[in-house]
């Protein structure tokens, strides 16, 4: 190893000089590489982003395993079921309780501009909470009463004004098909791709939001397992106890069933990863560009080393170095303008946008493979050319 790194210390940079001779040709290639990088920063920021915000409200669920409709595709198309079905899970032994929660999306007046926007309703018995939410815990008192409902202070829209003022302990109404409905508080889980923002209230409250469902007709059921049981083998029982017409998850499968959504049978999930992709093609054809133009700029020279003795794999290496250099110098650049966008993104739009380390060295490493690619497509005529016919 000391040998080696003695080597490489003894060796000349011809990768590097060759690339800074011309600045100008070198800032192109950094500009392109940090653009690509971008392109992958924003979609992979995107696509992290369309997981975390779906799947905010099933991480916060105090529930080992949830019930569903067979026909449940998302949070959001959420068809209900039999709410005997909770009675019949009691029966499996493990089941410590079963309880109700009511999903449902309705248009209703913002409080602070009065134009109608869609937001997403929960219903759940007040008396039981079935949130790990320490904001709407401490609240549950409040949306017992008629019409009253707490508000996601992380919504997408206009809504700052609203917000201040219930934060000063003032209480708005507003209308829901017709109805006047009080905002008494405030919790915090945010926007997602698939809603704007979110109210929870009592199933009672929920019902009288919707006079035309049945209380019996319920979107998920929440079991919570006795303690000493494995959630996974009650599942287990559960399906088979109540058959096809209900679907069993422990709690970890409902937010992977809701990802499975997001990537497989929604348009936007592939559209994520169809940037990704593009970003590293674009990337892969520009850094192509510029080694390409360089070897033809330079084939005489490298004809000379192969006369004076020198193998293919040292002029391989000097271009695999270039490659590697413009990799590193894009891969800067594109990380201080990634981060300048996921704050514009995350004001704009309160998606969760964030540069994570990981997320960083994903990038990373495509950046070094996409030049590398570049860098093997590029030396293709350095490895055919023969000395004599260069001159």
């Amino acid at each position: 190893m000391i040998g080696l790194i003695k080597q490489l210390r003894r060796r000349t940079p011809l990768g590097w000089l060759q690339l800074s001779h011309e600045k100008s040709r070198l800032l192109v290639a950094i500009s392109g590489i940090a653009f690509a990088d971008v392109l992958m920063f924003m979609q992979i920021g995107f696509q992290t982003a369309l997981y975390d915000s779906n799947t905010r409200l099933h991480r916060s669920l105090q529930a080992d395993i949830v019930l569903t409709s067979p026909q449940a595709r998302s949070l959001q198309n959420m068809p209900t079921f039999s709410r005997r079905r909770l009675y019949q899970a009691m029966d499996i032994p493990g089941v410590n309780s079963a309880e109700a929660m009511y999903v449902n999306n309705i248009i209703w007046k913002n409080p602070q501009t009065r134009r109608q926007t869609s937001v997403q309703v929960i219903g759940f018995n007040p008396d039981k909470p079935v949130f790990d939410l320490p904001d709407v815990n401490q609240q549950l008192q409040s949306i017992k009463l008629p019409d009253t409902v707490l508000f996601d202070r992380s919504a997408r829209g206009e809504y700052h004004k609203a917000i201040a003022q219930i934060d000063q302990g003032k209480k708005l109404t507003t209308e829901i098909e017709g109805r006047t409905i009080t905002i008494s508080g405030l919790f915090t889980v945010g926007a997602s791709f698939g809603s704007d923002g979110s109210l929870m209230t009592s199933d009672q409250n929920f019902l009288r939001l919707f006079p035309r469902r049945p209380a019996s007709s319920i979107s998920l059921g929440l079991i919570k397992v006795k303690p000493g049981h494995d959630p996974k083998k009650v599942a287990i029982a559960l399906q088979a106890y109540l058959r096809d017409d209900i679907k069993v998850m422990t709690h970890a499968e409902f937010i992977e069933f809701e990802n499975n959504f997001w990537r497989t049978n929604s348009p936007i999930g592939f559209i994520f990863s169809l940037g990704v992709s593009m970003g590293f093609a674009v990337g892969v054809i520009l850094v192509y560009q510029v080694l390409s133009t360089d070897v033809n700029a330079h084939v005489r020279e490298y004809a000379t080393f192969k006369a004076l003795g020198y193998r293919n794999y040292y002029m391989l290496s000097v271009v695999f170095e270039q490659a590697l250099i413009l990799a590193a110098l894009g891969f800067i650049p594109g990380v201080a303008v990634s981060l300048g966008l996921y704050q514009m993104t995350r004001t704009a739009t309160n998606l969760p946008m964030y540069m994570t380390v990981l997320r960083g060295l994903q990038v990373l490493i495509l950046t070094i493979v996409m030049c590398s690619i570049s860098g093997a497509i590029a030396t293709r005529k350095l490895r055919s050319a023969d000395p004599a016919d260069m001159f």
